[in-house]
């Protein structure tokens, strides 16, 4: 699968008040500028609009999918081709001149659109983000942004280069080990699964599984040539056998102000450590796939981010 991760380094230039976990804040401010940068009839909702289909506001943000119900994935529900991990200090208050980095990451052919997400998260700066204080929100100037330790765009010249192409793969062992051993996965960011029509608060293996299952299984089918050959029964009956060896895991409540629906969006989940200890062999790239483009409810905010390390 076609993979863009971008860095973008920013400075504020005016104060800011942020909540501790800033996902939900740089989102929705960047799907304001982003259908500020691209919307051609500035209609109120996409729906209706004869454009919707071409539009890359409604193509990466919306909802509702604009293709056609034949090219729809089989679940019915349009996949975001993108993940905004945001700053990572917990800190709510900024200052002129403070700087703060943040991640894009792009999947199939959205990585095309990157100059499109530059000028909006460009705009975004413009146009403020956070809390209002004093009733102004806080403005930042995007410096550059890096892919890897390159830059592909900096403010200084305000030219963008394209970053060569980079591919995520699945990289399934030819041989196995067979052998127990213990693994060890650190959330991050809070992890938002529905099971049995409830928010989790705890995730078994095989829950894990499942839920990194349909994630691959999703990316896979609408970005790159479909679904992986994979025995999806089988490695859910053999997650069954892996067990839950100790766990930090707790609840982390949390909500975000939705501009679109007026109200506000519960987007709580469990954070922590947890480690695992069975035949874990089979599920390592499917798991280290995962680690990369996240898993759960809310990826586009940057839940589900997840560390994996092989305990000895």
């Amino acid at each position: 699968m076609r993979l863009g991760q971008y860095d973008f380094i920013c400075r504020f230039t005016s104060r800011a008040c942020l909540p501790k976990y800033k996902g939900a804040a740089f989102r929705g401010a960047f799907g304001r500028a982003l259908r500020q940068s691209v919307c051609v009839l500035k209609a109120r909702t996409c729906g209706n609009c004869p454009l919707c289909s071409q539009c890359l506001y409604a193509m990466v943000f919306e909802t509702q999918n604009p293709l056609s119900p034949s090219e729809k994935f089989r679940s019915g529900a349009y996949l975001h081709p993108y993940v905004i991990e945001p700053p990572e200090i917990h800190k709510t208050e900024f200052f002129l001149g403070d700087d703060f980095t943040f991640r894009v990451l792009l999947f199939g052919d959205s990585v095309k659109d990157m100059p499109y997400f530059i000028h909006a998260f460009d705009q975004m700066g413009q146009n403020g983000i956070g809390r209002r204080s004093d009733s102004v929100l806080g403005t930042f100037a995007l410096e550059r942004v890096l892919w890897k330790e390159d830059v592909i765009y900096s403010q200084d010249d305000n030219l963008l280069r394209q970053p060569p192409e980079e591919e995520l793969f699945l990289n399934v062992p030819q041989e196995i080990f067979s052998g127990k051993m213990k693994l060890k996965l650190r959330f991050q960011t809070p992890l938002r699964i529905k099971h049995e029509n409830k928010i989790v608060s705890d995730i078994p293996f095989d829950l894990l599984i499942r839920v990194a299952l349909r994630r691959l299984s999703m990316l896979l089918s609408n970005f790159d040539a479909g679904e992986p050959a994979l025995d999806y029964s089988g490695l859910v009956r053999d997650a069954h056998d892996v067990s839950t060896l100790s766990s930090s895991l707790h609840w982390l409540d949390g909500k975000r102000y939705s501009f679109r629906q007026r109200q506000d969006m519960q987007m709580g989940g469990i954070i922590g450590d947890v480690v695992y200890e069975g035949k874990l062999f089979p599920f390592l790239p499917l798991l280290s796939f995962c680690s990369v483009v996240h898993i759960g409810k809310q990826t586009t905010f940057g839940l589900g981010r997840f560390d994996m390390e092989i305990l000895m």
